[in-house]
């Protein structure tokens, strides 16, 4: 988890899925919202992790509970920025929209939106 996410910092914005397991009806649901925005999230340089903390390695569990601050039991999506901190923490599903005003407020995104794209 530290690795994935270190991997990311300057280069991507990740978003944090987390759910108990794969078939919780908030994580469903959130996957729902996202689907159609695919596009977007590319746009803004997201990437989706789903994560089950009971299905990770002991020392990945201590780090999204000691360092992220995620209860294994319950759903959390977690929007971490390119410098590497939470920028955003929901524990019920975020409506795709709420999800961009958030980034499209950050000055980083502000100053990838004035520049071109390659």
């Amino acid at each position: 988890m530290a690795a994935t996410l270190k991997a990311s910092k300057w280069q991507r914005r990740v978003l944090l899925l987390c759910a108990p397991t794969p078939d919780n009806a908030e994580l469903r649901q959130q996957q729902q919202l996202l689907q159609p925005a695919k596009a977007e999230l590319r746009a803004r340089d997201l990437v989706v992790y789903e994560v089950h903390p009971g299905q990770l390695a002991a020392a990945d569990q201590r780090y999204l509970r000691q360092q992220l601050g995620v209860a294994g039991g319950s759903f959390t999506v977690l929007l971490v920025g390119k410098d590497g901190g939470v920028k955003r923490r929901e524990t019920k599903p975020l409506p795709a929209a709420e999800l961009f005003s958030t980034i499209d407020a950050m000055p980083m995104r502000q100053q990838e939106m004035r520049r071109p794209r390659k």
